[in-house]
């Protein structure tokens, strides 16, 4: 196991590599993986595609095996060097796998908060994603938490049938409760909007 200490890294004198996620924790939308080559400022990206969140596949650790294999392709793509880099490594539960590989292959590296360039820059790509999924809203930001959940929420349930298919569906929470929840008002909607045009199209009628 070669996970480095504070002394490690106050003393470290070769490359390093942040990683980090963005998505991953988001009911809609694909997940990305963010690395960013610090002495050079290159940042490239991996995505994690939505189809993969299913609940068979989550009790199979299907995404996180995938993350795995886009850690591997990311260092790869980086030239990552066992010998002389290190990576900081983001401490979600994501990258529990790669945790493990990382261990297996006595690779140098420290659980971190990752922040600054590398996190605005991996939160903008999932927001830029969501926007081609024509998430419009004003107040989407590259912060995740409750706001940016219920602005993603109140999008699926606009169209319910149709963006359901961009819900992360293996997730417990959306199965035991919001997928109920976005079902019911996409139909309440939808009630409302046909009593509308069905009123209006008698007003029509009689003048």
């Amino acid at each position: 196991m070669k996970c480095l200490s504070t002394e490690d890294v106050k003393e470290w004198k070769g490359r390093t590599i942040e990683i980090d996620d963005s998505g991953t924790g988001d009911i809609v939308g694909d997940a990305f993986i963010g690395f960013h080559d610090v002495p050079t400022g290159e940042i490239i990206f991996r995505g994690i595609p939505v189809g993969l969140y299913t609940e068979e596949n989550r009790n199979q650790d299907g995404p996180k095996k995938e993350i795995l294999e886009a850690v591997k392709d990311g260092l790869k793509n980086l030239n990552f060097n066992k010998e002389k880099d290190r990576i900081l490594l983001c401490r979600g539960s994501c990258f529990d796998l790669v945790r493990e590989w990382f261990e297996k292959e006595e690779l140098n590296y420290l659980p971190a908060i990752v922040e600054g360039k590398l996190q605005d820059a991996v939160e903008g790509r999932f927001l830029s994603h969501l926007r081609s999924l024509r998430v419009k809203s004003g107040n989407l930001s590259k912060t995740a938490g409750k706001e940016r959940f219920f602005i993603l929420f109140n999008w699926v349930c606009e169209d319910f049938p149709n963006r359901e298919r961009f819900v992360k569906r293996g997730f417990p929470a959306w199965q035991k409760r919001w997928r109920a929840k976005a079902q019911k008002r996409y139909e309440s909607k939808t009630q409302k909007r046909n009593f509308i045009k069905s009123r209006a199209k008698k007003i029509m009628q009689q003048m």
